[in-house]
């Protein structure tokens, strides 16, 4: 049975006896459900020997279990006009089915079932570990990703968010069937997740329906979740990588605070301002918004082929990160002092009050096309409540509305600085293809 329960703005919250924690949201405008399953566990529950083992996990969740096999699964969903996906990250994973409401029974019968009883078959294993592999190696493909791995593996050098959520490859290549199965096991379990639904259902029927197959799951005991504090960084870190293509990048990466630290909010209007307007800011930030400052100054002049930038929201301080294209023939150095320039003279002197009002307008703007799905709306919830509680997310853009010019040109003055930032260069060797 539930335990406590509470209703706002028409959501639902509750925990059930064994842990599971609930969230529905009744949304009537479409027959449509999003049922989505989210387990606090990501890349940030790894260390050496086992990196990328919360996404192999995933790509096992898929394979079946005894009860339906991975066909079946698919077969099922598919045959009701459902679609089912899953994302791993560095502070979780998450599962969810979106189908037609009145089959929406399914899903919740195959995500209490695999929240179980996943096989983890030794072959299956074996075979997936290729696929993971060659997923890398294509991301490795990718100059900006090589580039970023180097800058967080610099960045952090105590805290796990330090590598990438894919793994390195010497673990991938080593892992077991047991380490695996061993990450499932103590971090797939009720008392370590969140189910949250939104469409149309009926409260008290849906509630029932999950207390029925998710009520009688056994919590894991003693998960003992990551504590490892990155130590405040006291002077600059560059890394260069140097690789195929005719292309530079330049990136920095500044130290930034957790989603739920005060000073998070005038950093996305900092960074809507600089790098423009990118709703939420999830997976990397937003794409280059030709209004926006560093556009105007880096991209029009014509240093630069794009610049964006992203704040992301994480359960730990994670990283606030600027990058750009270097146009051909010009100078990385003089790219990298120009950003600076702009940069600096944000912080001395601030930005115009015009300019955070069209920034908050346009990422408010964005939030509302983004959430607007009852896939979404269920992604968001569950989100949040990882990172923070449901609040986080609902009270989003009142506390967006509240940041002042005073607030972003006291962070930019905190964050942006030479002491907190590492400086991430890619310079093209000229081999292979170009760059797309």
């Amino acid at each position: 049975m539930a335990k406590a329960a509470s209703r706002a703005d028409s959501i639902y919250k509750t925990k059930l006896a064994n842990g599971l924690t609930v969230i529905l949201k009744e949304m009537h405008a479409a027959p449509v459900t999003s049922f989505c399953v989210w387990y606090r566990v990501g890349s940030r529950n790894e260390h050496l020997g086992i990196t990328g083992a919360s996404h192999w996990v995933e790509h096992m969740m898929f394979k079946g279990t005894p009860q339906f096999n991975e066909a079946e699964m698919d077969r099922m969903v598919s045959r009701e006009g459902g679609q089912r996906n899953a994302f791993t990250w560095i502070d979780f994973t998450a599962y969810y089915e979106t189908m037609p409401s009145d089959k929406i029974d399914l899903a919740i019968d195959l995500e209490a079932d695999r929240m179980a009883n996943s096989k983890f078959d030794a072959k299956e294993v074996s075979s997936e570990r290729v696929v993971i592999i060659n997923e890398r190696e294509g991301s490795e493909n990718s100059p900006l990703f090589r580039l970023f791995e180097e800058i967080q593996g610099a960045a952090f050098r105590v805290h796990p968010y330090g590598h990438e959520v894919i793994g390195h490859m010497a673990d991938l290549q080593r892992m077991t069937r047991d380490d695996l199965h061993g990450h499932y096991k103590k971090f797939y379990a009720p008392n370590n997740a969140i189910v949250a639904v939104a469409g149309d259902f009926k409260r008290d029927e849906m509630l029932a329906k999950i207390n029925k197959q998710y009520g009688k799951l056994k919590p894991s005991a003693g998960i003992a979740h990551m504590n490892a504090p990155e130590p405040n960084q006291s002077g600059e870190r560059r890394v260069t990588v140097k690789g195929e293509g005719q292309t530079n990048y330049l990136a920095l990466a500044f130290h930034a605070p957790a989603a739920t630290h005060a000073d998070y909010m005038p950093l996305v209007a900092l960074d809507s301002v600089l790098c423009g307007a990118s709703g939420l800011s999830f997976f990397g930030g937003g794409t280059s918004n030709r209004s926006s400052r560093l556009s105007k100054a880096l991209v029009d002049t014509g240093l630069f082929a794009d610049m964006g930038g992203g704040v992301v929201p994480t359960l730990d301080p994670f990283l606030y990160n600027m990058a750009g294209t270097v146009m051909p023939g010009k100078d990385i150095d003089v790219c990298e002092q120009a950003l600076w320039s702009e940069i600096d003279k944000v912080k001395r002197e601030g930005i115009a009050a015009s300019d955070l009002n069209k920034a908050i307008k346009q990422t408010k703007a964005q939030i509302a096309f983004g959430t607007e799905t009852v896939t979404n709306q269920a992604f968001w919830l569950g989100f949040s409540e990882v990172i923070a509680d449901t609040g986080w997310f609902t009270n989003y853009l009142d506390r967006l509305s509240q940041v002042t010019v005073k607030d972003v040109l006291r962070v930019a003055n905190q964050y942006l600085t030479r002491d907190n930032v590492t400086v991430g260069q890619y310079l093209g060797q000229g081999l292979g293809t170009p760059d797309p």
